[in-house]
Protein backbone atom coordinates (compact mmCIF):
# COMPACT_ATOMS: atom_id res chain seq x y z
CA UNK A 1 0.00 0.00 0.00
CA UNK A 2 3.04 2.40 0.82
CA UNK A 3 5.45 1.96 -2.32
CA UNK A 4 3.71 3.39 -4.85
CA UNK A 5 5.93 5.41 -6.96
CA UNK A 6 4.56 9.09 -8.31
CA UNK A 7 2.18 9.26 -11.56
CA UNK A 8 3.86 10.09 -13.95
CA UNK A 9 0.74 12.21 -15.46
CA UNK A 10 0.92 14.52 -12.29
CA UNK A 11 1.49 17.99 -14.16
CA UNK A 12 4.54 19.40 -13.35
CA UNK A 13 4.54 23.07 -12.23
CA UNK A 14 7.30 25.97 -12.46
CA UNK A 15 9.17 27.44 -9.98
CA UNK A 16 7.11 30.32 -10.55
CA UNK A 17 3.16 30.97 -11.66
CA UNK A 18 1.74 32.80 -14.89
CA UNK A 19 -0.14 35.83 -13.78
CA UNK A 20 -2.16 35.20 -17.08
CA UNK A 21 -2.06 31.37 -15.73
CA UNK A 22 -2.99 32.54 -12.22
CA UNK A 23 -5.97 34.80 -13.27
CA UNK A 24 -7.48 32.29 -15.50
CA UNK A 25 -7.42 29.54 -12.63
CA UNK A 26 -8.99 31.79 -10.51
CA UNK A 27 -11.22 32.63 -12.86
CA UNK A 28 -12.20 28.69 -13.20
CA UNK A 29 -12.66 28.83 -8.99
CA UNK A 30 -15.22 31.59 -9.56
CA UNK A 31 -17.22 30.39 -11.51
CA UNK A 32 -17.60 26.73 -9.52
CA UNK A 33 -15.49 24.91 -11.79
CA UNK A 34 -13.94 21.68 -10.73
CA UNK A 35 -10.31 21.20 -11.11
CA UNK A 36 -8.94 18.20 -12.43
CA UNK A 37 -5.04 16.66 -12.00
CA UNK A 38 -4.06 17.17 -15.86
CA UNK A 39 -5.01 20.65 -15.14
CA UNK A 40 -2.27 23.97 -14.83
CA UNK A 41 -2.82 24.80 -11.06
CA UNK A 42 -0.23 27.52 -8.85
CA UNK A 43 1.98 25.96 -7.34
CA UNK A 44 0.81 27.43 -3.70
CA UNK A 45 -2.88 25.58 -4.67
CA UNK A 46 -1.04 22.11 -5.49
CA UNK A 47 1.41 22.62 -1.89
CA UNK A 48 -1.68 22.99 0.08
CA UNK A 49 -4.03 20.15 -1.24
CA UNK A 50 -0.98 18.32 -1.02
CA UNK A 51 -0.41 19.50 3.15
CA UNK A 52 -4.43 19.34 3.58
CA UNK A 53 -5.12 15.63 1.96
CA UNK A 54 -2.13 14.33 3.14
CA UNK A 55 -2.85 15.07 7.12
CA UNK A 56 -6.74 14.20 6.13
CA UNK A 57 -5.27 10.58 4.86
CA UNK A 58 -2.71 10.20 7.60
CA UNK A 59 -5.73 10.31 10.22
CA UNK A 60 -7.99 8.03 8.64
CA UNK A 61 -5.04 5.93 9.14
CA UNK A 62 -4.06 6.69 12.90
CA UNK A 63 -7.68 7.04 13.72
CA UNK A 64 -7.63 3.32 13.20
CA UNK A 65 -5.98 2.50 16.04
CA UNK A 66 -7.68 4.23 19.32
CA UNK A 67 -10.59 1.29 18.23
CA UNK A 68 -8.43 -1.65 16.86
CA UNK A 69 -7.84 -2.92 20.38
CA UNK A 70 -11.41 -2.86 21.46
CA UNK A 71 -12.28 -5.30 18.62
CA UNK A 72 -11.97 -8.47 20.74
CA UNK A 73 -12.89 -6.70 23.51
CA UNK A 74 -16.24 -5.42 22.05
CA UNK A 75 -19.77 -7.07 24.75
CA UNK A 76 -21.40 -8.47 22.08
CA UNK A 77 -20.69 -10.17 18.59
CA UNK A 78 -22.99 -7.69 17.12
CA UNK A 79 -20.74 -5.03 18.64
CA UNK A 80 -17.64 -6.40 17.37
CA UNK A 81 -18.85 -6.75 13.80
CA UNK A 82 -19.97 -3.08 13.83
CA UNK A 83 -16.61 -2.13 15.26
CA UNK A 84 -14.66 -4.21 12.48
CA UNK A 85 -16.22 -3.09 9.79
CA UNK A 86 -16.03 0.74 11.33
CA UNK A 87 -12.24 0.55 11.51
CA UNK A 88 -12.01 -1.49 8.21
CA UNK A 89 -13.86 1.82 6.22
CA UNK A 90 -11.19 4.04 7.57
CA UNK A 91 -8.35 2.44 6.16
CA UNK A 92 -10.41 2.23 2.66
CA UNK A 93 -11.07 6.06 3.66
CA UNK A 94 -7.28 6.91 3.96
CA UNK A 95 -6.55 4.74 0.53
CA UNK A 96 -9.05 6.71 -1.16
CA UNK A 97 -7.21 10.30 -0.19
CA UNK A 98 -3.63 8.93 -0.37
CA UNK A 99 -4.94 8.12 -4.23
CA UNK A 100 -5.71 11.54 -4.89
CA UNK A 101 -2.93 13.12 -3.20
CA UNK A 102 -1.05 10.98 -5.85
CA UNK A 103 -2.74 12.64 -8.85
CA UNK A 104 -0.69 16.05 -7.48
CA UNK A 105 2.58 14.53 -8.01
CA UNK A 106 3.83 13.10 -4.68
CA UNK A 107 4.24 9.07 -4.29
CA UNK A 108 2.37 7.08 -1.22
CA UNK A 109 5.62 6.13 0.13
CA UNK A 110 6.83 9.77 0.47
CA UNK A 111 3.47 10.45 2.28
CA UNK A 112 3.83 7.71 4.81
CA UNK A 113 7.65 8.27 5.34
CA UNK A 114 6.23 11.64 6.31
CA UNK A 115 3.99 10.25 9.20
CA UNK A 116 6.45 7.71 10.27
CA UNK A 117 9.12 10.34 10.85
CA UNK A 118 6.77 12.72 12.49
CA UNK A 119 6.97 15.48 9.94
CA UNK A 120 3.35 15.02 8.69
CA UNK A 121 0.38 15.87 10.97
CA UNK A 122 -2.67 14.07 11.47
CA UNK A 123 -5.78 15.04 13.77
CA UNK A 124 -5.09 15.98 17.59
CA UNK A 125 -8.26 13.79 18.38
CA UNK A 126 -6.15 10.47 17.42
CA UNK A 127 -3.37 11.14 20.21
CA UNK A 128 -6.02 10.27 23.53
CA UNK A 129 -6.74 7.16 24.97
CA UNK A 130 -9.91 5.01 24.92
CA UNK A 131 -10.13 4.09 28.08
CA UNK A 132 -13.28 2.21 28.23
CA UNK A 133 -15.63 0.57 25.92
CA UNK A 134 -17.94 3.79 26.15
CA UNK A 135 -15.51 5.73 24.58
CA UNK A 136 -16.35 3.89 21.11
CA UNK A 137 -19.16 5.20 20.98
CA UNK A 138 -18.74 8.73 22.00
CA UNK A 139 -15.72 8.40 19.15
CA UNK A 140 -18.25 7.48 16.77
CA UNK A 141 -20.90 9.99 18.15
CA UNK A 142 -18.61 13.26 18.74
CA UNK A 143 -15.51 12.26 16.44
CA UNK A 144 -17.16 11.24 13.25
CA UNK A 145 -20.08 13.61 13.80
CA UNK A 146 -17.12 16.34 13.66
CA UNK A 147 -15.70 14.88 10.57
CA UNK A 148 -19.11 14.61 9.01
CA UNK A 149 -19.68 18.79 9.17
CA UNK A 150 -16.50 19.35 8.29
CA UNK A 151 -16.01 16.67 5.38
CA UNK A 152 -19.38 17.56 4.04
CA UNK A 153 -17.68 20.55 3.14
CA UNK A 154 -15.24 19.33 1.48
CA UNK A 155 -17.26 17.19 -0.72
CA UNK A 156 -17.76 20.75 -2.25
CA UNK A 157 -13.94 20.91 -2.95
CA UNK A 158 -12.68 22.65 -5.84
CA UNK A 159 -10.28 19.66 -6.27
CA UNK A 160 -12.10 16.95 -8.03
CA UNK A 161 -10.30 14.22 -6.89
CA UNK A 162 -11.08 15.10 -3.06
CA UNK A 163 -13.97 16.37 -3.72
CA UNK A 164 -15.23 12.95 -5.16
CA UNK A 165 -13.74 10.68 -2.44
CA UNK A 166 -15.09 12.73 0.06
CA UNK A 167 -18.77 12.24 -0.95
CA UNK A 168 -18.03 8.53 -0.80
CA UNK A 169 -16.55 9.32 2.56
CA UNK A 170 -19.03 11.11 3.90
CA UNK A 171 -22.12 8.40 3.73
CA UNK A 172 -19.67 5.65 5.63
CA UNK A 173 -19.01 8.33 8.08
CA UNK A 174 -23.04 8.58 8.84
CA UNK A 175 -23.25 5.07 9.14
CA UNK A 176 -20.05 5.66 11.77
CA UNK A 177 -22.19 8.38 13.62
CA UNK A 178 -25.25 6.09 14.01
CA UNK A 179 -23.48 3.78 15.20
CA UNK A 180 -21.67 5.82 17.92
CA UNK A 181 -25.10 7.75 19.36
CA UNK A 182 -27.09 4.30 19.01
CA UNK A 183 -24.65 2.96 21.63
CA UNK A 184 -24.46 6.04 23.62
CA UNK A 185 -27.87 5.85 23.80
CA UNK A 186 -27.79 2.01 24.95
CA UNK A 187 -25.37 3.54 27.65
CA UNK A 188 -27.34 6.04 28.78
CA UNK A 189 -30.22 4.25 29.36
CA UNK A 190 -28.75 0.87 31.19
CA UNK A 191 -27.17 0.55 34.41
CA UNK A 192 -26.31 3.11 36.80
CA UNK A 193 -22.42 2.16 36.13
CA UNK A 194 -23.47 1.96 32.36
CA UNK A 195 -24.43 5.26 32.70
CA UNK A 196 -21.82 6.85 34.68
CA UNK A 197 -19.02 4.84 32.15
CA UNK A 198 -20.70 7.15 28.77
CA UNK A 199 -21.16 10.28 30.99
CA UNK A 200 -17.08 9.70 31.65
CA UNK A 201 -16.30 9.22 28.24
CA UNK A 202 -18.14 12.08 27.38
CA UNK A 203 -16.72 14.65 29.52
CA UNK A 204 -13.08 13.46 28.32
CA UNK A 205 -14.12 13.52 24.68
CA UNK A 206 -15.98 16.73 24.50
CA UNK A 207 -12.97 19.17 24.56
CA UNK A 208 -10.79 17.33 21.98
CA UNK A 209 -13.60 16.82 19.79
CA UNK A 210 -13.85 20.69 19.43
CA UNK A 211 -10.06 20.91 19.03
CA UNK A 212 -10.41 19.05 16.20
CA UNK A 213 -11.66 21.82 13.75
CA UNK A 214 -8.10 23.26 13.99
CA UNK A 215 -7.33 26.46 15.48
CA UNK A 216 -9.46 29.88 16.40
CA UNK A 217 -9.97 31.83 12.82
CA UNK A 218 -7.66 34.34 13.98
CA UNK A 219 -4.67 31.76 14.22
CA UNK A 220 -5.05 30.02 11.44
CA UNK A 221 -2.57 30.69 9.14
CA UNK A 222 -4.57 28.54 5.55
CA UNK A 223 -7.71 28.90 6.12
CA UNK A 224 -8.27 32.38 4.24
CA UNK A 225 -6.16 30.93 1.42
CA UNK A 226 -8.05 27.44 0.90
CA UNK A 227 -11.50 29.32 1.31
CA UNK A 228 -10.25 31.96 -1.58
CA UNK A 229 -9.16 28.43 -3.51
CA UNK A 230 -12.95 26.88 -2.67
CA UNK A 231 -10.98 24.16 -1.06
CA UNK A 232 -12.42 25.07 1.86
CA UNK A 233 -15.96 26.94 1.80
CA UNK A 234 -16.78 27.88 5.95
CA UNK A 235 -14.15 28.72 8.19
CA UNK A 236 -13.09 26.58 11.31
CA UNK A 237 -14.87 28.16 13.89
CA UNK A 238 -18.12 28.35 11.49
CA UNK A 239 -17.40 24.84 11.36
CA UNK A 240 -16.49 24.42 14.83
CA UNK A 241 -20.19 26.09 16.07
CA UNK A 242 -22.56 23.80 13.38
CA UNK A 243 -20.89 20.90 15.05
CA UNK A 244 -22.01 22.09 18.87
CA UNK A 245 -25.46 22.98 17.86
CA UNK A 246 -26.26 19.86 16.20
CA UNK A 247 -24.53 18.04 19.20
CA UNK A 248 -26.02 19.75 21.87
CA UNK A 249 -29.74 18.37 21.51
CA UNK A 250 -28.31 14.95 20.97
CA UNK A 251 -26.97 15.20 24.35
CA UNK A 252 -29.82 15.86 25.68
CA UNK A 253 -32.77 13.48 23.64
CA UNK A 254 -30.29 11.08 25.88
CA UNK A 255 -29.85 12.92 29.11
CA UNK A 256 -26.16 13.55 29.06
CA UNK A 257 -24.11 16.16 30.61
CA UNK A 258 -21.49 18.24 28.02
CA UNK A 259 -18.79 19.48 30.51
CA UNK A 260 -18.97 22.85 29.93
CA UNK A 261 -20.57 25.36 32.69
CA UNK A 262 -20.90 27.98 29.77
CA UNK A 263 -23.08 26.28 27.35
CA UNK A 264 -25.99 28.49 26.57
CA UNK A 265 -28.45 28.96 23.94
CA UNK A 266 -28.17 32.56 22.36
CA UNK A 267 -31.75 33.51 21.49
CA UNK A 268 -30.15 36.77 19.17
CA UNK A 269 -27.69 34.42 17.81
CA UNK A 270 -30.01 31.50 17.88
CA UNK A 271 -26.55 29.49 18.50
CA UNK A 272 -25.31 27.64 21.58
CA UNK A 273 -22.41 29.70 23.24
CA UNK A 274 -19.60 27.55 24.66
CA UNK A 275 -16.64 28.30 26.66
CA UNK A 276 -12.89 28.80 25.74
CA UNK A 277 -11.05 26.10 24.57
CA UNK A 278 -7.80 25.22 25.86
CA UNK A 279 -5.73 25.84 22.89
CA UNK A 280 -2.17 25.11 25.02
CA UNK A 281 -3.50 21.72 25.05
CA UNK A 282 -3.91 21.73 21.68
CA UNK A 283 -1.20 22.94 20.34
CA UNK A 284 0.43 20.11 23.17
CA UNK A 285 -0.90 17.43 21.64
CA UNK A 286 -0.38 18.66 17.93
CA UNK A 287 3.69 19.17 18.77
CA UNK A 288 3.97 15.45 19.43
CA UNK A 289 3.46 16.25 23.49
CA UNK A 290 -0.50 14.36 23.69
CA UNK A 291 -1.30 11.58 26.06
CA UNK A 292 -0.57 9.01 23.14
CA UNK A 293 1.30 10.56 20.22
CA UNK A 294 4.23 8.69 20.91
CA UNK A 295 2.01 5.38 21.26
CA UNK A 296 0.40 6.27 17.91
CA UNK A 297 3.35 6.57 15.91
CA UNK A 298 4.97 3.32 17.54
CA UNK A 299 2.40 1.48 16.50
CA UNK A 300 2.10 2.45 12.61
CA UNK A 301 5.81 2.29 12.47
CA UNK A 302 5.56 -1.17 13.80
CA UNK A 303 3.20 -1.80 11.36
CA UNK A 304 4.82 -0.85 8.24
CA UNK A 305 8.22 -2.87 9.12
CA UNK A 306 6.24 -5.71 9.77
CA UNK A 307 3.97 -5.20 6.38
CA UNK A 308 7.26 -5.10 4.85
CA UNK A 309 7.04 -8.92 3.12
CA UNK A 310 4.00 -8.05 1.54
CA UNK A 311 5.42 -4.82 0.19
CA UNK A 312 8.43 -7.05 -1.68
CA UNK A 313 5.92 -9.86 -2.66
CA UNK A 314 3.69 -7.46 -4.14
CA UNK A 315 6.52 -6.03 -6.12
CA UNK A 316 8.27 -9.30 -7.20
CA UNK A 317 4.57 -10.44 -8.54
CA UNK A 318 4.33 -7.38 -10.37
CA UNK A 319 7.87 -7.83 -11.86
CA UNK A 320 7.38 -11.17 -12.81
CA UNK A 321 4.10 -10.14 -14.31
CA UNK A 322 5.57 -7.85 -16.28
CA UNK A 323 8.43 -9.75 -17.61
CA UNK A 324 5.76 -12.80 -18.84
CA UNK A 325 3.92 -9.59 -20.81
CA UNK A 326 6.97 -8.73 -22.48
CA UNK A 327 8.21 -11.92 -23.57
Amino acid sequence: MTDQKSPTSAPAAGSTDDAAQVAEFEARIAQGESIEPKDWMPERYRKQLTRMMSQHAHSEIVGMLPEGNWITRAPSLRRKMVLLAKVQDEAGHGLYIYCGTETLGIGREELVDQLLTGKAKYSSIFNYPTLTWADIGVIGWFVDGAAIVNQTMLAKASFGPYARAMVRICKEENFHKKQGYESVATLANGTPEQRAMVQDAVNRWWWPSLMMFGPSDKDSPNSAELIRWRVKRDTNDTLRQRFVDLTVPQARAVNLTLPDPDLRYNEETEHWDFGEIDWTEFHEVISGNGPCNRERLAARRKAHDDGAWVREAAQAYAAKRDAVTAA
